[in-house]
């Protein structure tokens, strides 16, 4: 059982936290590319428990600061985004992409101090279509995550946000047990109605998997299995990578090229972020007639966009409407009534409250993966606190071992063993798979 002390430290990640000072090691995604345009007013954004505004200025430079003014401390989110340069709109003291003071229009050219005054800027930069930042304490930043998905030119790559009204690790859990696919998302196919074509149909044979799971130089993973056609092992592997992402196992290993991060903005809202590979073979999808699973399409429709801290890619379907759930459907047809896997996860890990009470929980064996991840975030977080850098912060290279999906073996090979066949044999499109490129 998780402890109160230990849940604490899991879920906390503001300033000064534990687990926000873990967090503020790597770099954080701050926001999509195509959110900030040059010379448009500023966007908020909340970060690990920071007010920040993200703008790109007249060069088509990204900055990411302290929204307030380090003047009179107004809002700079009321500024004026122009000539290079983001001016206060209480004063008119203007500030760069890094912070620095370019104006005090105010004061006296004789009087003036612009070398003296600094506004609060995190480093930024844009890779792949997402603004990362740097909000740690080193000078000089470590390098950019560089897993396979990340690494997707723009024509490749399905990019997208979602917001959640929850906890960054009750988001992040979701994606990391395997069990509950069965259920929540396929809870209504069986064997006989499935799409013989697709081995995701043995979920449906046997809905309580077995696991082996392993912390590794990235985070944990694990390697649920379940006996499958004569002498065959179907297996679905999924990874936990510091300190917010995660592979899922829904697709087909050999193509599988996804990853996902689990951004809080502050302990009770977090914004999720899904990078994959277009050619992805989907996971269970169809029925055997050809037809799809009721409920597991993948869309999302979102509300637009507002100006508040919380007002960015907020799904229509939400707590306040009970995500549309349809109780018809429910008995007939879908196991939630829900339509979409991604709301039907957001329903989930959103019902458990902003921050679950964790010593409510009853764990089973179907959560090693969830009470084995917990344990090596808490093991990072305190040994952070004593000086010794987080898991990959400096050698991103070792996030590149890490692959997810499902996959058949033989009965006879070992979990270890049928995991590195398939790295050898998979689909390398970015050349980042590590063990795949040897």
């Amino acid at each position: 059982m998780t402890s109160a002390a230990e849940s604490e430290l899991l879920t906390r990640t503001g300033p000064g936290s534990p687990m926000g000072a873990l967090m503020r090691e790597y770099w954080v995604p701050a926001a999509l590319s195509s959110e900030l345009i040059a010379d448009a007013p500023p966007t908020r954004l909340m970060l690990l428990g920071e007010k920040l505004i993200g703008f790109r200025d007249s060069r088509g430079r990204v900055g990411i600061m302290d929204h307030r003014c380090p003047h009179r401390c107004a809002s700079l989110f009321f500024g004026r985004n122009e000539e290079a340069g983001l001016r206060c709109a209480y004063h008119g003291w203007k500030f760069d992409v890094d912070g620095n003071c370019l104006d005090q229009p105010n004061v006296p050219a004789h009087q003036s101090f612009p070398q003296k005054v600094k506004a609060k800027a995190y480093p930024a930069v844009e890779r792949n279509g997402i603004v990362w930042t740097y909000m740690g304490a080193r000078q000089t930043p470590p390098p950019l995550p560089c897993f396979e998905s990340l690494m997707l030119p723009e024509a490749e790559r399905n990019l997208f946000c979602a917001q959640r009204e929850c906890n960054w690790l009750q988001g992040l859990e979701g994606d990391i047990d395997t069990s509950h696919f069965s259920f929540l998302h396929v809870g209504k196919v069986t064997p006989e109605t499935a799409d013989p074509k697709n081995i995701g149909r043995f979920a449906t044979v046997n809905r309580a998997p077995d696991y082996h799971v392993a912390d590794t130089d990235w985070g944990t993973m694990y390697a649920a299995h379940r006996p499958a056609e004569p002498d065959t092992t179907y297996w679905r592997v999924a990874h936990f990578m510091f300190p917010f992402w995660t592979i899922p196992p829904d697709g087909n290993f050999s193509d599988h090229v996804i990853a996902r991060a689990w951004v809080p903005m502050d302990d009770t809202h977090m914004m999720f972020f899904h990078c994959s590979w277009k050619k992805n073979t989907p996971g269970l999808r169809k029925l055997k007639d050809g037809s799809p699973i009721p409920g597991v399409s993948i869309g999302n429709t979102f509300l637009p966009n507002g100006t508040g801290w919380f007002d960015r890619w907020r799904l229509k379907a939400n707590a306040e409407n009970d995500y549309l759930i349809d109780r018809d459907a429910q008995r007939e047809k879908s196991y939630s009534g829900i339509e979409g896997i991604h709301l039907q996860d957001q329903a989930m890990t959103e019902s458990m409250g902003g921050i679950v009470d964790h010593t409510l929980e009853h764990l089973a064996v179907s959560d090693l993966m969830i009470t084995r991840t917990r344990r090596r975030i808490i093991q990072a977080a305190r040994a952070a606190e004593q000086g010794i850098a987080p898991p990959g912060v400096d050698h991103p290279e070792l996030f590149q071992g890490a692959r997810g999906g499902d996959f058949l073996s033989s009965a006879s090979t070992g979990w270890l063993e049928a995991y590195g066949s398939e790295m050898r044999g998979a689909q390398n499109p970015t050349g980042a798979l590590k063990i795949a490129a040897e």
